[in-house]
């Protein structure tokens, strides 16, 4: 009998410190606390990086207990580098040859959309100098015997340039390419009367038309459409991190969905319209894509410069195959680079216009 009243109070003490522990872990939050996995993501200080910068500021990411932290680049080529070395570990910008030749050789994978050109959106500016201007360069179907400065080739501007050539039919080798390595270069060259023409991005060609800098040709989306930009990983992250690479993924969608709610409404006529939630995001967007500016000036050039964007960044992955054909053409890019092997369809569901 007494051994029994010994194992009982022993039992007993045991489940009272076995309590005591359990009430200490619940008060800490020590049984759910786990480290935020560190991730980085390169970007440029565009409004078409908005969805990032929602989702940073919105806590997003930390919902996926993802610590992200934005590193801006110059141009979208050096983020493509930066992704496939490991300095980065994320990429949402413009592609482009070297990053379709860096995904071909199995270094980087597309996992969902960033921006796109649409028709009824404003996207790119086709940009003149106003030398070039004074000359009588008025308008896109005038480009032969012009130059065109570029941040790299095979960059989103060098593409654009070249499908202007088809739509508009002029010979592209008629066009004088001069890559400038950034987008502040392109700009001061333009500024500059260096160049005679620019394509660029709204946030930067509206301030240069606005102050006398530069004349607007056209919008390239009058023009032609096709997937811009996308959200991109390296293989390795999207393989031995998959997890990492899906959290992200979700969080992002989640600001694609913000922003699509933001700023591409349009009513009956096909005018855009803004409300309260558009305000939000622009004020958000504009501590990025414009931190010099005053806060109100900001937003409204954030509203203004909204690239579209599928809420769902679903990707139009028959234009990815398009795009590396053209620049297959062009020796841009390696011909024996497969567009299904740049691409990781796993992340997002729907994603428009699947080859057969």
């Amino acid at each position: 009998m007494r051994s029994i009243n010994i194992l009982v109070r022993r039992l007993f003490r045991a489940d009272a410190l076995a309590a005591v522990v359990v009430a200490v872990v619940s008060l800490t939050g020590l049984h759910t606390a786990r480290a935020a996995d560190k991730a980085s993501a390169g970007v440029l200080r565009f409004v078409s990086s908005g969805p990032v910068f929602l989702a940073i500021e919105r806590g997003y990411f930390k919902e996926q207990n993802i610590d992200l932290e934005p590193k801006f680049f110059e141009a979208a080529q050096p983020i493509a580098v930066a992704v496939a070395s490991g300095d980065v570990d994320f990429g949402a910008t413009a592609f482009t040859g070297g990053f379709f030749n860096l995904a071909g050789a199995g270094q980087l994978k597309i996992i969902a959309a960033q921006s796109k050109e649409a028709k009824g959106y404003e996207g790119n500016a086709i940009l003149a100098s106003n030398a070039a201007w004074e000359k009588g360069f008025r308008d896109i179907g005038d480009f032969a015997g012009k130059s065109l400065g570029i941040s790299q080739m095979g960059s989103s501007f060098h593409y654009q340039i070249g499908q202007l050539a088809r739509v508009k039919n002029f010979d592209l080798k008629s066009v004088t390419l001069r890559p400038l390595q950034s987008l502040p270069n392109m700009v001061a060259a333009l500024k500059g009367n260096q160049v005679d023409a620019i394509i660029i991005a709204p946030n930067l060609a509206k301030p240069l038309v606005a102050n006398g800098d530069a004349h607007l040709l056209g919008w390239y989306s009058d023009f032609d459409e096709y997937q811009f930009g996308g959200l991109f990983t390296s293989t390795k992250t999207a393989t031995a991190r998959r997890d990492l690479a899906q959290r992200f993924v979700r969080a992002y969608q989640k600001g694609c969905a913000d922003y699509a709610e933001a700023f591409m409404k349009k009513d009956a006529s096909g005018a855009r319209v803004f409300n309260a939630s558009s305000d939000a995001a622009a004020a958000i967007i504009t501590k990025y894509v414009y931190p010099n500016e005053p806060a109100d000036k900001g937003a409204a050039l954030v509203k203004a410069s909204a690239f579209p964007a599928d809420a769902q960044a679903r990707l139009d992955v028959s234009d990815i195959y398009k795009q590396i054909a053209w620049m297959k053409g062009e020796k841009l890019v390696d011909a024996k680079v497969d567009p299904a092997a740049t691409l990781d369809l796993g992340f997002v569901e729907g994603h428009f216009n699947l080859p057969k």
